[in-house]
């Protein structure tokens, strides 16, 4: 399935209730939601913050998104289970709603299938998503910026860019559903071997030449606040791993 708009959501949960918003998650939401006309495309531990669960969702565009996630929210899969999800959570309105920076930065198709449920195999990946804050109307100007400057340096210094997003600006199209309106940013979404694979490309980022000299202070200079990174472990079943 084509994904011209993502959205990034992250959920505040109740201490001690993420696990099994995960298990009921993989268990029941992933090809009920795709049924419907969606694609799960990933979903996350925080390692950062124990009682936040962070996931990832596609649609084909905005009025499939009013139709795929109308079908969801009124049919039977969510009403059995809705009361046990809501239930972990204090809040579920951190969400982004974004699209691909130009035709060739949204998420590929995956490569392998998604993990069954039976299969019981932890992923072994690591994801970390960057969040850039930007001033309104400079999010196309960032993205050139990232794709000449920043883009190669990451990659040369280990990131394997999964996804470079920019806020899609068109009202929402499931009012039921809140999302961070009127805010410009650029996320860019990069995946590691294993957490010990990020800590040498962030060593390896902080001694860089170009990140030294000019690019860390070009990066800030755009930023209306600091750069927010999310530290993600897949779940067992998640596409992104």
């Amino acid at each position: 399935m084509h994904t011209s708009i993502i959205e990034l959501r992250r959920y505040r949960l109740k201490p001690g209730t993420r696990q099994a918003l995960i298990d009921l998650f993989d268990r029941e939401f992933i090809e009920s939601q795709e049924a419907c006309g969606m694609s799960v495309i990933g979903q996350f531990r925080d390692l950062d913050d124990a009682n936040s669960f962070a996931w990832l969702r596609g649609f084909a565009d905005m009025d499939d998104r009013a139709k795929a996630l109308g079908a969801f929210y009124t049919g039977p899969v969510w009403a059995q289970h809705c009361d046990a999800a809501n239930g972990t959570m204090v809040n579920s309105d951190n969400v982004l709603l974004l699209r691909p920076a130009h035709a060739t930065t949204g998420f590929a198709t995956p490569a392998r299938p998604r993990p069954a449920i039976t299969d019981g195999i932890p992923a072994t990946g690591f994801v970390e998503a960057s969040i850039c804050a930007l001033a309104p109307g400079r999010a196309s100007e960032f993205a050139a910026f990232f794709a000449e400057k920043l883009r190669p340096t990451l990659r040369d210094c280990g990131a394997d860019i999964l996804a470079e997003l920019i806020s899609e600006t068109a009202p929402n199209s499931f009012p039921r559903l809140p999302v961070r309106e009127g805010e410009t940013v650029f996320v860019w979404l990069a995946r590691f071997d294993s957490p010990s694979g990020y800590a040498t490309f962030s060593d390896r980022l902080a001694s860089h030449p170009d990140w030294q000299n000019h690019l860390a202070s070009e990066l800030d200079q755009w930023l209306w606040r600091p750069r927010e990174i999310l530290r993600l472990a897949p779940t067992a079943r998640s596409h992104l791993r």
